[in-house]
């Protein structure tokens, strides 16, 4: 069963991305942003009034408050990055964020991979080489040069840092309480923590969300949805397992890539990079 709710918790979440990539060019990542975590409440909401509300245990206000900070850097670069790249080089790129939640339970919580969990990363690193593989005709450091130099990736790479310890911390919250009412508590949080920053940066933008209503609806419909899945399955199994299978989103990103956003040639150029990262997660999660 958890399988299948990671399968659709990356489908949904590709879903989300594309509306996030849409809204970025539209208005821009502030705000972006901002309705991401906003427009996500009433659908979760609608999941709490249903399900009601749970006895919550100590600590649970804690790391609500520091999974709002961690997601608000993880998707305020997401979100840049999805307006400076392709959607399908971002979803593949992020995917490295497993290898810093790898790095970061192993910190906090002592978990420590096998030798085919270390295959795992090295062969998703060997990934991120070949996503830039058209460099390589020009150097061999030009490829991983290229993650410094170009924009989009770096925000990339800084959304997955952060990306990893909010998985952590939002499991934490979940087993506090329940996947519902946690999921609303922690995104009311991140909505309030990049409230003052939108603001102060987008306050022109504001007036402009009536107009793309469909978007930022849709945008946290399919927000709600992945993360009702993968809540769900973090009940059922490892976190690391989850994010394993997850990766499959960068299939997802491909085809919506290439259909969607008519990122052919890209695409093209990124499969042999994809295909590796994703088969560098799959040993990560067999050995993990």
């Amino acid at each position: 069963m958890w399988f299948f709710l990671a399968l659709l918790s990356a489908l949904f979440q590709v879903l989300r991305n594309m509306s996030m990539k849409h809204l970025g060019h539209a208005l821009d990542e502030t705000i972006n942003v901002w309705g991401r975590f906003t427009f996500i409440l009433p659908f979760l909401a609608g999941f709490v009034l249903w399900h009601g509300i749970p006895p919550l245990q100590p600590g649970f206000w804690h790391y609500v408050g520091l999974f709002g900070l961690s997601q608000t850097l993880a998707t305020l670069s997401l979100s840049k990055a999805l307006k400076l790249s392709d959607i399908s080089m971002v979803t593949a790129l992020w995917k490295v964020s497993l290898l810093f939640l790898v790095l970061f339970a192993y910190l906090t919580l002592g978990e420590t991979p096998s030798w085919l969990g270390l295959a795992g990363v090295c062969t998703s690193v060997v990934g991120v080489y070949l996503l830039n593989v058209q460099r390589s005709q020009l150097s061999f450091w030009a490829p991983l040069r290229e993650l410094v130099a170009d924009p989009g990736q770096r925000y990339t790479l800084l959304a997955a840092l952060f990306y990893g310890p909010s998985v952590v911390l939002i499991k934490q919250v979940i087993l506090l309480s329940d996947p519902y009412f946690a999921n609303l508590m922690a995104y009311l949080a991140a909505s309030l923590t990049v409230l003052p920053l939108a603001l102060r940066r987008s306050a022109k933008h504001f007036a402009q969300i009536p107009r793309h209503w469909a978007a930022f609806c849709g945008m946290g419909a399919f927000a709600c949805l992945a993360s009702v899945c993968h809540s769900l399955a973090y009940r059922l199994t490892l976190t690391s397992y989850v994010e394993a299978v997850k990766q499959t989103e960068i299939l997802f990103a491909l085809g919506i890539g290439y259909a969607v956003f008519h990122e052919r040639a890209r695409v093209r150029a990124i499969l042999p990079g994809s295909l590796t990262m994703l088969l560098g997660m799959v040993l990560l999660q067999l050995g993990t």
